[in-house]
């Protein structure tokens, strides 16, 4: 599609120098008067704005979901703020970044099985006045064993901002389907600690497993080397489709191209009807 309005080309203009972004990208150089070619959406980066998002299963249907934060079931123990149903979002562009991961790992018997994707900014508060609650330490045995609640943020387990608000980052695992049960990563989501991070017990830059890491050892041992095997398929499959890892967390994703890297949206998580309507 050529724009050839001067009344369009202006408002082009006009919305690029406010800071409307304009996905997906546009594939011809703006200057100087030059023709905009193949312009098919103009899109908001206010944070109430979920126009870029879309709702991951729409995308990935092959997807598995366990969304922790509309649960119990998570490190805070009550449902987290802005989570008003068990639906994953992302952004359009990261949600077809990883249906490639999807049909990757499906060709090698798994599916995806996600935990968290775009995470609204009331749910980052959420954390964080948690976190300054230091008597409530109910799923302590679970998540945060062996980390002292007053170094959640000192150690940077809880912050004031999370990539996740950006609605390009994922927290996922893989799924067997030959047993229809969780791939063993030695280790379960969201757990706080140095059993959690990548290079636990290996390099994953190599994914050559030596059974080393530093720190102490953690109650429950060091990974075997099918464990960590396991997180390298998943970490591989994302790497090879765009995405790129988090050093503390073997779960966590962003894609490296993300459309919105300074924006933190507001909107809550739901199936987004509302929004289409």
């Amino acid at each position: 599609m050529r724009i050839k309005n001067r009344l369009t080309k202006l408002l082009v203009g006009m919305l690029l120098v406010s800071g409307i972004s304009m996905l997906p990208q546009v594939s011809a150089e703006i200057c100087y008067g030059a023709e905009v070619t193949a312009v098919t959406e103009l899109r908001s980066t206010s944070p109430s704005d979920s126009t870029g998002f879309v709702v991951l299963a729409d995308v990935v249907p092959d997807i598995v979901q366990e969304i922790r934060y509309y649960s119990t079931y998570n490190f805070v123990g009550d449902r987290i703020d802005g989570y008003t149903q068990p639906v994953a979002l992302m952004t359009r562009e990261a949600a077809l970044a990883l249906k490639e991961v999807s049909d990757d790992v499906k060709a090698q018997g798994y599916r995806l099985k996600v935990f968290d994707s775009y995470r609204p900014q009331m749910a980052v508060d959420n954390f964080v006045r948690w976190a300054k609650k230091l008597d409530d330490k109910r799923m302590r045995p679970y998540f945060y064993p062996d980390v002292d609640k007053t170094r959640l943020f000192a150690d940077g387990y809880i912050d004031a901002k999370s990539g996740h608000s950006r609605g390009s980052t994922i927290d996922l695992t893989l799924l067997d389907m030959k047993t229809g049960k969780e791939v063993d990563m030695g280790g379960t989501f969201d757990h706080f600690g140095i059993e959690s991070h990548p290079d636990f017990c290996g390099n994953p830059d190599t994914c050559q497993y030596t059974g080393k890491f530093e720190g102490k050892e953690p109650a429950k041992g060091k990974l075997t080397p099918r464990q960590f095997k396991n997180r390298m398929i998943l970490r591989q499959a994302m790497l090879r489709h765009g995405f790129k890892p988090l050093t503390e967390e073997w779960w966590h994703f962003t894609l490296v191209n993300e459309p919105y890297p300074d924006t933190y949206f507001t909107f809550t998580v739901d199936d987004m009807r509302n929004a289409q309507k």
